[in-house]
């Protein structure tokens, strides 16, 4: 059995690794001439920046894959201070309560948020509706100030999303079967775990494209700087690839793998799948540009004692907010120096995302200098990184997109990418190394 991995972000080499590890045949392809998608790191004049995921989760998974590749002694934990996150309210921050009882004895919701929260305990369930927003569960079983200030800035920094149209079966699967289990997500919640607890939150020492560089040179089958233009599916049912650069010398594939955003995946398959490549072609990629902007530490009034803060919606906002990067990793900024990386863009603040470069550095720079005093009338250094198609939403288009892609694999197509697996790169590393074992499996 050979199978043709098409893209070399985290989903794809991870793929490889792993069926690799299985003994499986591969050929692996990417455009880039570097591996790793969306995952880069860049030195720029005394500053180490992430221009893709700033950090991680530590999953089992993640844990497991850089144990494989020796990169544990990399890891990189955060600041102590990074347990602490910020929220924008009544245009001040202040500290977002970091457990469910820490919600109802914390000064940050009002006496009616708290009495909702409580409430939700005796909340009955509903029958789970397929098209339910994540906004319309939680304001229906916590409220609508947890939504304005609790989910809407989550949602928006974490995943460039909007509550109201991302679908929770989809998003958290898991709220929707702890309210069917439980009858209440909070009773649901005590008894399946503990409340309020945090993975472990990492980076690597040079920067997090040390993983995606590792893996790669782990591949023994890899072409990279080579781009797939086009699938042909021979009378025995394998497929063949044409490609520009290097490629290998087997002519035909038993499967494929995309490994590829779904506005990439799609062209391939219109020949082939027409309908298949509709439903990934509709899914949303909204724009986001993450600015960097740095300061003499003397001239920042707020303490920056946390991993950063959040904007809700309603307090409208210029950024989504802002990540802290010199608080919970210091030595990625010269000494005296604070950095923010702040996130412009997203499915709610779209027109931001689409303004010309200069107006987004001096809008962030003003913004900045409102909410934490900010006595500099510039900042000493300021860079920009736009995604044209950042995030995918999983709202009512992923559905189509996820029910072709099952259908797909039985054409022998498997799909493994952030708009199959989840937006996290643990999401992506856990659903690429189950893929890798199905095939091997499959192949036995």
């Amino acid at each position: 059995m050979r199978i043709a991995i098409l893209g070399g972000g985290i989903s794809g080499l991870t793929l490889a690794f792993y069926l690799q590890r299985a003994g499986i045949s591969y050929d692996l392809f990417e455009a880039s001439p570097l591996p790793g998608g969306n995952i880069r790191s860049e030195h720029h004049d005394g500053y180490l920046l992430e221009t893709g995921p700033n950090s991680l989760q530590l999953s089992d998974e993640l844990h497991d894959l850089l144990r494989h590749l020796n990169l544990t002694d990399q890891i990189q934990e955060t600041a102590a201070v990074s347990a602490n996150r910020y929220v924008l309210r009544a245009g001040k921050y202040q500290k977002l309560p970091g457990s469910p009882p820490g919600l109802l004895l914390s000064g940050f919701f009002s006496l009616k948020a708290k009495l909702n929260i409580l409430r939700e305990l005796s909340r009955p369930a509903q029958p789970p509706v397929a098209e339910e927003t994540l906004a319309a569960f939680f304001r229906r079983r916590f409220g609508s100030e947890i939504v304005d200030y609790a989910l809407n800035p989550f949602i928006s920094g974490i995943y460039a999303g909007d509550p109201e149209q991302l679908l929770v079966h989809k998003t958290f699967p898991k709220m929707v079967e702890l309210e069917q289990t439980y009858g209440s997500v909070l009773k649901g919640l005590a008894k399946s775990g503990t409340p309020g607890t945090r993975r472990r939150i990492i980076s690597l020492r040079e920067g997090l494209s040390t993983l995606p560089k590792t893996l790669a040179a782990q591949l023994t089958s890899a072409y990279f700087g080579t781009t797939v233009t086009s699938l042909a599916r021979t009378t025995d049912g394998k497929y063949q690839l044409t490609t520009s650069g290097e490629t290998p010398a087997a002519a035909a594939y038993d499967a494929l793998a995309l490994a590829l955003p779904a506005y990439a995946a799609a062209p391939l398959l219109k020949p082939l799948f027409p309908e298949a490549a509709a439903a990934l072609e509709a899914v949303y990629h909204p724009p986001m540009t993450a600015v960097y902007t740095a300061y003499q530490r003397a001239d920042v009034g707020h303490p920056l004692d946390g991993f950063g803060a959040l904007h809700p919606k309603v307090e409208s906002p210029y950024a989504a907010g802002s990540i802290w990067t010199s608080s919970i990793y210091p030595n990625r900024v010269p000494d005296g120096h604070v950095l923010f990386t702040t996130f412009v863009g997203g499915t709610q603040y779209e027109a931001q995302a689409r303004q010309p470069a200069a107006e987004q550095l001096q809008q962030v720079h003003l913004e900045l200098a409102r909410f934490y005093g900010i006595r500099a009338v510039q900042p000493v250094w300021q860079y920009r990184y736009s995604w044209e198609r950042a995030i995918p939403q999983f709202d009512h288009r992923i559905v189509a997109a996820h029910t072709a892609a099952d259908a797909l694999e039985i054409a022998g197509i498997y799909s493994t990418a952030n708009w199959r697996a989840g937006v996290g790169v643990p999401d992506c590393i856990r659903h690429a190394r189950a893929l890798a074992e199905k095939i091997a499996k499959g192949a036995n």
